[in-house]
């Protein structure tokens, strides 16, 4: 029978959670990025070497990049995104030669992903990472107070905005403008709002139909060496899969993974399946994902999400959800058996439990969540290999 690999995301040699502990939730795998390369370099194969002798002295293996991250300048076609394109090519020969073959990255202008809590308490006073609107268009028009967000807006998601903001203390404001302007993966550097506002400015000019452009070009540049090399790129859906701040977004729906596909229609050209981020957004059918798109699926991000409401969704716990988590691992077990590919999986996000919180972690990247989150799928997955006599 062909299973799921199952790894977990490490944030390098800063991350409160170790390898050992991650070793003894049950990986085998590392998921994991050179954090301490700034945006746009080339990942040299001394450090690459170097990460991954790490890992092995643990008794794990570096199997996935996530994420190998795009250059802003990439993103928007402009400054020197043309050197900065060449820089990846690179990094994606060295991880390729040191064996590394799965290469995920994402093409969200500016923020990696988005929620206005990060401690919501959920009835067993575990705590779980939320998306409100209310709170959000309350930041934008209100906190951050960015030049024409008013008319991204009606009248009533305005007052709205306003109610919920007069709920809240000064305290209780710095603390939602914290979590909205959280830095990237690894990181624990908020932006601040000088730097999103003339960060924002740049995207002016910059439309879906202009940011898909620039991904397809970007995409076509590097598909031949990730063909070269056999490296498999996996982009990472839109987190929330719709605009914020005004941005465009281009891998929210499947029609946006239509486009993409369709524009380099190789295997290499790839999908980071995340239940969580697709799920958030219920038009997306995450089982018709699979049946389209499963040759292009080189990467397994599983969590679940609850919509309480038109405007908030929450992180839930893996197996209960608006996702049916049941019929999507049958679905992926299929697929893998069909195409005798073992995909890597990580349980990704997790709940925040009592024992953890006196360690400081990434949002959502605790350990005893993830690993709950890791067990329970785990034992989905064996009793439907059992059922399906695989």
């Amino acid at each position: 029978m062909i299973k799921m690999q199952q790894t977990m995301r490490w944030f390098g040699p800063n991350d409160n959670v170790s390898l050992m502990d991650i070793k003894q939730a049950g990986a085998t795998g590392i998921v994991t990025a050179l954090h301490q390369i700034p945006v746009g370099d080339v990942w040299e194969v001394a450090d690459i070497k170097e990460r991954q002798q790490l890992i092995r002295e643990a008794g794990l293996e570096w199997t996935v990049v996530e994420s190998l991250p795009v250059h802003e300048e990439i993103k928007r076609a402009s400054g020197n995104y043309v050197q900065y394109i060449e820089n990846y090519k690179i990094s994606i020969k060295n991880l390729s030669n040191c064996g590394i073959k799965i290469i995920t990255y994402n093409f969200m202008p500016i923020l990696d992903w988005v929620r206005t809590d990060h401690n919501f308490i959920n009835q067993d006073c575990s705590k779980a990472l939320l998306y409100n609107q209310d709170a959000f268009t309350y930041f934008d028009v209100f906190l951050l107070k960015r030049p024409n967000a008013e008319s991204d807006y009606t009248q009533t998601e305005k007052e709205n905005a306003l109610k919920f903001g007069s709920q809240l203390s000064e305290d209780e404001k710095a603390l939602l403008f914290k979590n909205v302007l959280l830095g990237l993966p690894g990181s624990k550097i908020n932006f601040t709002a000088e730097q999103i506002l003339s960060l924002l400015d740049h995207y002016a000019d910059i439309d879906n139909n202009k940011l898909r452009e620039n991904l397809i070009h970007f995409l076509s540049e590097i598909a031949p060496t990730a063909s070269e090399y056999g490296a498999k790129l996996a982009i990472h859906p839109d987190d929330p899969p719709f605009s914020v701040l005004g941005l465009p977004r281009i891998v929210s729906t499947e029609e946006d993974l239509k486009a993409i596909f369709e524009a380099i229609p190789f295997n290499l050209n790839g999908l980071c399946y995340c239940t969580g981020s697709l799920g958030a957004n219920p038009d997306n059918n995450l089982e018709r994902i699979i049946d389209d798109y499963g040759d292009r699926i080189h990467f397994l991000h599983l969590r679940n999400t609850f919509r309480e409401s038109e405007t908030i969704f929450r992180e839930s716990e893996h197996l209960k959800g608006d996702t049916k988590m049941e019929v999507i691992v049958e679905k992926l077990l299929l697929l893998m058996n069909k195409t005798n590919v073992s995909l890597p999986m990580r349980p990704d996000h997790g709940f925040l439990h009592s024992v953890d919180e006196t360690k400081e972690t990434y949002p959502g990247y605790s350990l005893v969540g993830r690993l709950k989150g890791l067990a329970e799928l785990r034992g989905l997955e064996m009793g439907i290999a059992y059922k399906l006599n695989l």
